[in-house]
């Protein structure tokens, strides 16, 4: 009788998945003006963070609409910060030098406190970044208390917007008014992070 032998083979876990309710992982990147920019800089605040790729439909949909632009205006603030992360490799969609990210930034009106630049994918790979958008929300002690979609309504289609809930002013309107987060995770959507 032949024996089975299963071969294992271990890779490092990278992956931030299903980390709701503890520490997110400290990071250091660098900008749209060529300056690093630490997690550990906004320490007492608020952070959001947003993976985007400017060449993906479901983020146009977002940006087109000057949606996203409005999202990040209401909830930036002297206690809220809003990174929004390019994991793009070199040579794939979405990839971004910084001054690619600085005109992009300019161009979109966008409202986000910096722009960082993430070509290797480490810090995707930390967070467990599956789509573009996929957001983040990390509270005053740099605990994450939300993960998932921006929005309720899984599609490209710019129309959605006005009928979906969106997640991210229901966490921040529920968090200023004092409460917990009702909803802390949910299925992100879009296109996949071109790592």
């Amino acid at each position: 009788m032949k024996k089975l032998i299963l071969t294992l083979t271990l890779f490092p876990i990278l992956s931030f998945a299903s980390g709701l309710g503890l520490k997110a992982p400290i990071f250091s990147l660098k900008d749209m003006n060529n300056k690093i920019v630490n997690l550990s800089d906004f320490k007492s605040k608020y952070v959001v963070l947003e993976w985007t790729n400017h060449g993906c439909p479901f983020v146009k949909k977002h940006y087109n609409s000057d949606n996203m632009q409005s999202v990040q205006k209401k909830i930036v603030s002297k206690d809220t910060v809003w990174l929004s992360i390019i994991s793009s490799a070199g040579g794939n969609q979405g990839y971004s030098s910084p001054a690619k990210a600085l005109s992009d930034y300019k161009d979109k009106k966008s409202n986000a406190t910096s722009v960082l630049l993430d070509s290797d994918g480490k810090v995707g790979g930390m967070y467990g970044a599956k789509t573009t958008p996929h957001m983040y929300i990390i509270n005053p002690k740099g605990i994450m208390i939300y993960e998932g979609a921006i929005d309720s309504i899984a599609s490209a289609d710019k129309s959605d917007i006005k009928t979906a809930e969106n997640y991210i002013l229901s966490a921040f309107s529920e968090i200023r008014s004092g409460k917990a987060i009702s909803t802390k995770k949910t299925k992100p959507y879009g296109c996949s992070v071109k790592y």
